[in-house]
C-alpha cells in the first residue's frame, strides 16, 4: 500500500467516505473567450468564435436587464405600485428564461457563457443604475433604454448569424430574445402615456 493510499484509508476509517471533500481546486478546463475547435455542428471555429463573442455581449445585457427588473420590482412606489410590482416581476421571470437560452446557445457552440455578476458588469452596454430608489417614470425610462440596447443588438446579431449560416442562433435571437423584448417594451411604455383616468362629462 502506498503512503497516499494509506493516508486515504486512515482518513476513511476516522470520518467515513461520506465526509465531503470541499477543499478541491483545479485549473479552468476552458478559458473564457476560447471556443472548442472541433464540434459536429457544421460551423467553423472562426464562425462560432465570432457568434459566441456577440452572444456573450447579449447575455451580459440581458442579465443586467433581468436584474434591473428585479430592482424595479422591489423599489417601485406610488399609485400604480401593485400593477407595476407584478408586471416587473413577470418581466423578470421572462428575462430569466431569455438569459438561460442565450447561455445554453453559447455552450452549444463550444463557448463559455459569462455567468457571474462582476464579469457581467465588465461586458454589459447598459448603464449602471443608482443604488437608491427612483420615481416610476425614471424606472420605466431606464428599462426602455436597456430594452433598446438589447433590441438593436439582437437585430444586428440575427443578421450576422444568418449571413454566417448559423440558423440556430438566428432563430434563437429572433424568436426568444427580440420578440419578447419588443413585447415587454409595449407593456411598460404604455405606463408613460399621459392618459387621464377619467374624462370630463
Amino acid at each position: 500500500m502506498t503512503a497516499k493510499n494509506k493516508n486515504v484509508s486512515v482518513m476513511a476509517s476516522k470520518t467515513g467516505f461520506a465526509a465531503p471533500n470541499w477543499h478541491a481546486s483545479a485549473p479552468e478546463t476552458q478559458k473564457f473567450g476560447v471556443v472548442i475547435a472541433d464540434i459536429p455542428l457544421g460551423l467553423s471555429q472562426k464562425v462560432r468564435t465570432e457568434i459566441v463573442g456577440q452572444l456573450n455581449l447579449l447575455l451580459a445585457d440581458s442579465s443586467t436587464l433581468r436584474d434591473l427588473y428585479k430592482k424595479c420590482h422591489w423599489q417601485v412606489g406610488g399609485p400604480t405600485f401593485y400593477q407595476l410590482h407584478l408586471l416587473f416581476d413577470k418581466h423578470f421571470g421572462e428575462q430569466v428564461d431569455i438569459v438561460d437560452g442565450i447561455a445554453e446557445r453559447i455552450q452549444t457552440l463550444g463557448g463559455v457563457s459569462v455567468a457571474m455578476g462582476g464579469h457581467v458588469a465588465e461586458l454589459t452596454r447598459i448603464p449602471n443604475p443608482p443604488k437608491g430608489r427612483e420615481e416610476v417614470p425614471a424606472q420605466i425610462s431606464r428599462l426602455l433604454e436597456a430594452h433598446k440596447i438589447i433590441i438593436e443588438a439582437s437585430r444586428a446579431l440575427a443578421r450576422k448569424a444568418a449571413d454566417l449560416g448559423d440558423d440556430g442562433t438566428n432563430d434563437l435571437v429572433v424568436s426568444n430574445v427580440l420578440r419578447p423584448n419588443e413585447l415587454q417594451v409595449w407593456f411598460i411604455s404604455e405606463h408613460l402615456v399621459a392618459m387621464p383616468l377619467t374624462f370630463p362629462g
